[in-house]
Parts: C-alpha cells; sequence; structure tokens
C-alpha cells in the first residue's frame, strides 16, 4: 500500500502490527529529487515519499534526509536499517564524495554526515550500484550469480553484484563502463566527442540519451530528444533508422567488452533507454561478433521494477547487514 504523504497508519493495530516486522527505508538522493521508501523484509513497499532535491545547498539536503526518516518513523514507528543511493562514489582515500553530477555533493563527507544526521548507521552505494542490487535481490535478475547492471539515460554507469553482494573494488569504481573508450572505435567515431570526465569517446558520449540525440542531429537531423530518434524509426525514418542500428551496433561492443572480463549471468537496462524494446533481441544478436566465445549465454533484459529500481536497491543495501562504502 504504497503512499505518498500524510499518516495512512492510524489505527493503533496496524502500527502495533508494523512495528513486529523488520523494515528498512531507502532513499535516492538525485540531482533534482530524493526519494524514500519502506520495505519489509520481503520486499514489500508499506510507504514512499519524494521531495525535491535542494539544489547546491549539502546543508539543506541534511536535513531532507532527516525529515524523510522522520516522517516515516512518525506513521510506522523506529526504523533500524536505512540505506542511501547517491549519484557519485566515495573516494577510498579520503572518505569524501567524488564523480557526483549532484555537484554540491562532491568533496562532502556524505556518509559520516548523514550517519551523523540520521543518528544510526547508514549504507551509502552508488544509484547504478543501486539499480543493480534491487534487480540482483528481487528483480529480472533475481537469483542469477553475476549480474550488471547498466544505466543508459542521461549518463551511463553500471553496477555489479556477485552471489547478491555488491562489488565496489579498491578504488571504488567498480561498474564505471560508461567511462571507458568505446572499443573497436570505427574511423569516424574516434577520437570521439568531448565527456564531461575530461577525455573523449567515452562509452557515455555514445550511448547515453544525449549520445545517441547529438548522432542524429550531426547526421543530418534536427535537434531532438534520443526518444524521438526511437520513434522516429519506429515510424520508418531511414536517417533515425541509420542512427538506431548505429547505437546497437556500439552497445554491443561495450557490452561485449563487459561480457568478455567479468561473463555476466545477465545484464539488465535501466533508464530512460532501457524502454526501446529493440535493444534485447537485435544488441544479443550482434554481439557474438565481439564476444570470445563459441556460444553466449548471457542474457539481455529490461528491468523488472522500472525507474523504482534505485530507490529499492538503497533499501536493500541493508539486508543482512551487508558492508557497502561505494
Amino acid at each position: 500500500m504504497p503512499r505518498t504523504g500524510g499518516n495512512p497508519f492510524k489505527t493503533a493495530g496496524l502500527r502495533a502490527a508494523l512495528s513486529s516486522v523488520r523494515m528498512r527505508i531507502g532513499i535516492d538522493l538525485g540531482g533534482t529529487k530524493i526519494e524514500a521508501i519502506v520495505l519489509d523484509e520481503g520486499g514489500t513497499e508499506i510507504g514512499r515519499r519524494r521531495v525535491a532535491s535542494p539544489r547546491g545547498d549539502y546543508a539543506a539536503t541534511l536535513l531532507a534526509l532527516k525529515q524523510l526518516v522522520v516522517d516515516f518513523e512518525r506513521d510506522l514507528g523506529p526504523i533500524r536499517s536505512v540505506g542511501l543511493g547517491h549519484p557519485g562514489a566515495i573516494s577510498p582515500a579520503t572518505g569524501l564524495i567524488k564523480n557526483a553530477n549532484a555537484t554540491w555533493l562532491n568533496g562532502q563527507p556524505l556518509g559520516a554526515d548523514s550517519t551523523r544526521m540520521l543518528e544510526r548507521p547508514v549504507r551509502l552505494a552508488n544509484d547504478a550500484d543501486c539499480f543493480a542490487l534491487s534487480e540482483a535481490t528481487d528483480g529480472a535478475a533475481a537469483g542469477a550469480g553475476i549480474v550488471f547492471g547498466v544505466i543508459i539515460g542521461t549518463g551511463t554507469g553500471g553496477g555489479i553484484v556477485v552471489d547478491g553482494r555488491l562489488l565496489s573494488g579498491a578504488n571504488a569504481i567498480a561498474g564505471e563502463w560508461g567511462h571507458n573508450a568505446l572499443p573497436r572505435p570505427q574511423a569516424s567515431e574516434w577520437p570521439g566527442p568531448p565527456c564531461y570526465c575530461g577525455r573523449t569517446g567515452c562509452v557515455e558520449t555514445f550511448l547515453s540519451g544525449p549520445g545517441l540525440a547529438r548522432d542524429y542531429s550531426t547526421s543530418g537531423g534536427t535537434e531532438v530528444t534520443a526518444q524521438d530518434v526511437v520513434a522516429r524509426a519506429n515510424a520508418g525514418e531511414s536517417l533515425a533508422a541509420e542512427c538506431l542500428t548505429r547505437y546497437i551496433d556500439r552497445m554491443a561492443r561495450a557490452l561485449a567488452a563487459v561480457v568478455n572480463v567479468l561473463d555476466p549471468h545477465v545484464i539488465v537496462l535501466g533508464g530512460g533507454l532501457s524502454k526501446v524494446a529493440q535493444l534485447y533481441e537485435r544488441v544479443p544478436q550482434v554481439w557474438t561478433r565481439y564476444i570470445f566465445s563459441d556460444h553466449v549465454s548471457t542474457r539481455l533484459v529490461p528491468p523488472a521494477h522500472g525507474d523504482a529500481s534505485g530507490v529499492r536497491g538503497a533499501a536493500w543495501l541493508t539486508h543482512n547487514d551487508d558492508p557497502v562504502s561505494r
């Protein structure tokens, strides 16, 4: 019984019943919104709230996190477990946030500050990691040994789950697929478009939504969104269809590199472009050219939880008190 506000748990009997259930809060801290969810021990959603992100104001962001937890506990009773997904990474060297597109978080001790503000341990992970964990726990890749979760939207990122546990790595960058160079570049793809990370030709510059839109406009089309390109391709426009075919080949090359190194059982796509149905049939048809195997068993699947995967994954960060520090 998901809710967006108010107090849906007014009766003492229902509140008492909920107090006996182990509940966990997941918070998805993004550049435009902060979403929070409460799951019971079986993964059933009990409550949900969303507020606007206090853009540019770190102190106000911490207060917003605290208010979400306070509001849930007012309605549901004490909740010990809090997981927090964020759009960056935590530097193992300093403990500070780095690489976040919500730039007011960069250089801040979000882990220490959120633990202090919420007065309980808080598990943190990158938002792409949360997506991967959600789909590996009770989503499209539930039960798979090795799962690679991919975000293809405004940016491009990834997360890795092995036997139900997130893989972080020595530098806290495991799964940062989007900032590798596009594999096997053709002459027209090199050195590639500039990326915000300071390099050129990153996977993100080709496979993000803006990357597909840019390919269309620089190939003679007008300035439209990635979704418009897909719609025009589906309607039979030849230029859009050519761009989508290039996109599929680029994704096949980029994911083949992941398969050759990680050999995942399942790859789950998330983000706005994960809704392009053609990807799940056409990319596996193409990636066999690039994968170093005579047979490819890896499955490419859409997300089971859609846009809710990020916040659900944040809640699952505290499952079995698994320590995650990315």
